[in-house]
């Protein structure tokens, strides 16, 4: 049983930072007051805009590292960019979030597809290298944890993980923070209190693009190796952590832990032995139901904001 943990655990980790960031992208929108059900679409635009990028220097630039950093670099900005769309819907037309993020969903897909077939005739986009993985010096020595945690691990985890700690504390112990979870459970106070929330609602939307197009990004660079149009419903996935972490960032890192186990578990299981014996399609269902199974407790004792999803309108009092 410790032999399977310590050979899925550096797998797991890699699935989870994906998700990670995207939810934590997804909780700063949702505590501005505004839902973002886009996640999967931004995550597939980053992936796209990635991609291009870094097959684009590398053909150009054969064996530059640096390609793979800028490429991440454009998928963060081009994320930003696009998120515009859904911040402009929700906050200035007040359109229905949800609705407004299905139809990033559609476009982002619809639109990355047709520019890919157009680039490459195939639709997919393939680079010829990404990250490589790497045993953190010294941590990965130490007895039990090293194997698990500091051990075929990319630049990307710990790049997240410091974004982690710094959106942690810009959340709680700035006063950014407090003006942006104001907007989100009592904004027409938070305007009493001279806050501007439609600037506020903007800011939070657009760090959630950034985040997912930056995730989108990372799963070419790590684990996938090219774009197809698709990341695999992994933004869904992020936006079930974030409700399964009741949103708050440590509860989002332990949700997307465990969603990232259950979903590593289920594409590794063929070749471990002791995986292998379960049915492969037990297997591939069951960090969905787990899914289902952890929104369905935790939706009773929810503590999403109480303005999210709520259009702001300045002349209601």
């Amino acid at each position: 049983m410790w032999t399977t943990i310590q050979q899925i655990a550096p797998y797991a980790i890699i699935f989870t930072i994906p998700l990670l960031i995207t939810a934590l992208g997804a909780l700063f929108s949702e505590r501005s007051g505004v839902v973002n059900i886009g996640l999967e679409g931004l995550m597939v635009v980053g992936s796209f805009s990635g991609a291009l990028v870094i097959m684009k220097m590398q053909e150009a630039m054969p064996g530059d590292p640096k390609a793979i950093w800028i490429g991440l670099i454009v998928a963060t900005l081009v994320g930003l960019l696009f998120s515009l769309l859904h911040a402009f819907a929700s906050i200035n037309l007040s359109a229905n979030q949800i609705i407004s993020g299905t139809a990033i969903n559609m476009i982002a897909g619809a639109i990355t597809v047709f520019l890919a077939r157009n680039i490459t005739g195939s639709g997919n986009i393939r680079i010829s290298n990404g990250l490589r993985p790497f045993d953190v010096p010294f941590l990965s020595d130490i007895p039990v944890i090293g194997s698990l945690f500091f051990t075929k691990t990319y630049s990307t985890t710990w790049i997240v993980l410091i974004i982690l700690i710094i959106s942690t504390i810009a959340l709680y112990k700035t006063p950014f923070g407090l003006r942006l979870r104001a907007c989100g459970e009592h904004p027409h106070a938070a305007e009493a209190a001279g806050i501007s929330v439609r600037k506020m609602r903007y800011i939070g939307v657009m760090i959630s693009g950034a985040f997912s197009g930056l995730a989108g990004a990372i799963i070419i660079v790590t684990f996938g190796g090219e774009f197809s149009g698709t990341v695999a419903g992994l933004g869904f996935l992020a936006l079930a952590s974030l409700i399964f972490g009741q949103w708050k960032p440590l509860g989002i890192l332990g949700a997307t832990l465990f969603f990232g186990f259950a979903s590593t578990i289920a594409n590794v299981s063929q070749v471990i032995p002791s995986l292998a014996v379960f049915p492969p399609v037990i297997l591939k269902v069951f960090p969905y139901v787990v899914t289902l199974i952890a929104l369905i407790i935790f939706s009773k004792s929810s503590q999403a904001p109480k303005a999210v999803g709520e259009p702001f309108d300045s002349g209601k009092r």
